[in-house]
């Protein structure tokens, strides 16, 4: 039996939407992760996203936002023991407004993939889970019955701000613990330019 370890999961687009509310707030994944994990050891942080979309003749700034994120995948996977899993933007045509809508594929699948293969091979006795879809409740149970304990973080909405990318309730039904941070805490991660 492993002593207590754990994983931390990141959900990209998740957190994406939450430091949009909170106004573009850019944070440092380290600072972050190792408040997260606090006092478990921890094997690895994984982050999942994909890039922006980028059309066949894609414009300047198309390539632009995709070189931006591109640079900021490199800097995460340079971090200790971190790893980012990349997944595919699609695009599945436009809205009744004519907006694009877009679509992330594989990012669920990687995660769930991730969080079941390290209960299984009983690698973690923890794993940190920082996001809000309940796509992820399979994998969660199987990490459950294999007597990992999942903790799901989010952030707390506020009377004068409100955090749109509040988790199903399903997915905060299925965890062991979920706990929600302050604003107090996330500006504790703001990165320093």
């Amino acid at each position: 039996m492993v002593s207590d370890r754990c994983a931390v999961f990141l959900d990209g687009g998740y957190l994406d939407k939450i430091l949009l509310d909170l106004g573009k707030m850019k944070i440092d994944y380290s600072k972050m992760v190792v408040d997260l994990h606090r006092d478990l050891p921890l094997l690895r942080a994984y982050y999942y996203n994909c890039l922006p979309y980028q059309s066949p003749t894609p414009t300047p700034d198309e390539q632009q936002r995709v070189s931006e994120k591109q640079k900021f995948f490199t800097s995460l996977n340079r971090l200790a023991n971190f790893t980012v899993r990349e997944g595919k933007l699609a695009k599945r045509g436009t809205d009744s407004d004519g907006k694009p809508i877009f679509e992330q594929k594989r990012i669920d699948v990687h995660l769930a993939t991730d969080l079941v293969m390290h209960s299984t091979k009983r690698l973690i006795t923890h794993a940190l889970l920082f996001a809000g879809d309940s796509d992820f409740i399979p994998a969660i149970e199987i990490a459950e019955s294999e007597g990992v304990n999942v903790r799901l973080f989010s952030v707390e909405s506020t009377a004068s701000r409100r955090v749109g990318a509040r988790p199903h309730d399903e997915l905060v039904n299925a965890v062991d613990e979920h706990i929600q941070l302050k604003q107090t805490q996330l500006d504790g991660w703001v990165r320093k330019m």
